[in-house]
């Protein structure tokens, strides 16, 4: 008659852990005093598993609220357009390379360069660049460039135009000297123009397409003839916004794996830690009972994760624009303060969420390391907090973080 009841009394040992697992919330040094009589690694391996679940689906929740943005070229071909590629240029003007460039980022170090010589009017077009799409909710919003002008300042600047070919006798022009951004022969000037015949573009043929351009054209002309040199630098088809989050499965793959790495080391790291400082006060302290009681400890982690899926889902969707990626200092910058207020709230929210888990992680480390020792409370509490804070040094160093 006794057998079952055996046989259930081993069955309820064999998962008290599952038990342990939110006593150490609310009762830690009771949990912990059953956690080093009896430790198994049962319980730290399934609290990491539901931290890398919780963490990937924080990191999700951040990610699918960012739309990076895509341009043409594309971010992974650079600046090529201007960057060490004169073949696809024609112009009245000698084509040649030229290493006053933006010189960070994805502008690279060069510009394209066209020098006229005794000649009141200069042109310039790429060609075979499309169809380019600038029409509708897939197509290109804006075309952007940074553009430097060198002629002599006794000579008026008449005219200086941008064209979208959709063939060579139908197109769109944009009248850049009306444009708020001065042109002027002492700096880069740049240009973000808005597409579309609703912003200031006219069109010449019947058959000009803005789902259809294949072709770039500038066009500058002086009150009279004049030697100049017109640089052109960064030009890229921009405006279309696409999700950060594009592969969700491998992006959760790698969260997951991510979350795993970052228990993983900040466990082993504690626990040989508070091992090797606690026996070395004279501790009797065990491997395998402190490592399993920091692994409970981490419960925290866990539940950090939790709070920050609650905080991210509420952030505004976000905006990643080119610049942010190009690397122009004023221009990063003011992105980076756009974001920034954006997500103001939040940020304040999690800062002090995460220092609330830094001092809970912090106090459970030293509840495990008193009963696994012995140690005293003062002993115990500095201990863990040299072990925790060393677990973040190193895990930054190793993750990259």
């Amino acid at each position: 008659m006794t057998e079952p009841k055996t046989e259930q009394k081993t069955e309820q040992k064999r998962f008290s852990f599952l038990a342990q697992i939110p006593r150490v919330l609310y009762t830690p040094q009771k949990a912990f005093k059953e956690i080093v009589q009896n430790p198994k690694y049962a319980g730290p391996i399934l609290i990491m598993i539901l931290f890398a679940a919780a963490y990937t689906a924080s990191a999700y929740a951040f990610v699918s609220k960012g739309y990076d943005e895509h341009t043409l070229p594309t971010l992974s071909a650079g600046d090529e357009w201007t960057e060490n590629n004169t073949a696809i240029w024609t112009s009245n003007a000698i084509i040649a390379q030229s290493t006053d460039g933006m010189g960070v980022g994805y502008y690279g170090k060069s510009s394209i360069e066209f020098n006229a010589s005794d000649s009141a009017v200069v042109w310039m077009q790429l060609n075979g660049i499309g169809p380019v799409n600038c029409s509708g909710p897939e197509g290109y919003k804006n075309v952007s460039f940074r553009l430097k002008p060198i002629y002599p300042d006794s000579t008026q600047l008449a005219n200086a135009s941008i064209y979208l070919l959709s063939s060579q006798t139908d197109y769109f022009y944009y009248n850049l000297t009306r444009n708020a951004s001065p042109i002027n022969n002492t700096s880069w000037n740049n240009f973000t123009i808005q597409l579309g015949t609703e912003n200031a573009w006219e069109n010449n043929g019947t058959n000009a397409d803005w789902s259809s351009i294949i072709g770039m054209r500038f066009e500058f002309t002086w009150s009279e003839n004049v030697n100049s040199t017109i640089r052109l630098d960064g030009l890229f088809f921009r405006g279309v916004f696409k999700p950060a989050l594009e592969n969700a499965f491998i992006s959760s793959f790698n969260f997951s794996v991510f979350g795993l790495m970052q228990f993983v080391i900040r466990w082993v790291i504690i626990g040989a830690l508070l091992f090797i400082m606690t026996r070395g006060f004279g501790g009797a302290t065990l491997w395998k009972p402190i490592l399993v009681a920091v692994g409970f400890a981490l419960i925290t982690m866990f539940v950090h994760a939790i709070i920050n899926v609650g905080i991210f889902s509420t952030l505004p969707t976000l905006y990643y624009p080119f610049e942010l990626m190009a690397g122009i200092e004023g221009e990063y910058q003011a992105v980076v303060n756009q974001l920034s207020a954006q997500t103001w709230l939040s940020s304040e929210i999690l800062r002090y969420v995460q220092l609330a888990v830094y001092v809970w992680t912090v106090g459970l480390c030293a509840v495990a390391a008193r009963e696994a020792s012995q140690s005293s409370w003062l002993k115990c509490a500095l201990l863990a907090t040299v072990a925790f804070f060393t677990s973040l040094i190193a895990e930054s160093f190793i993750l990259g973080i």
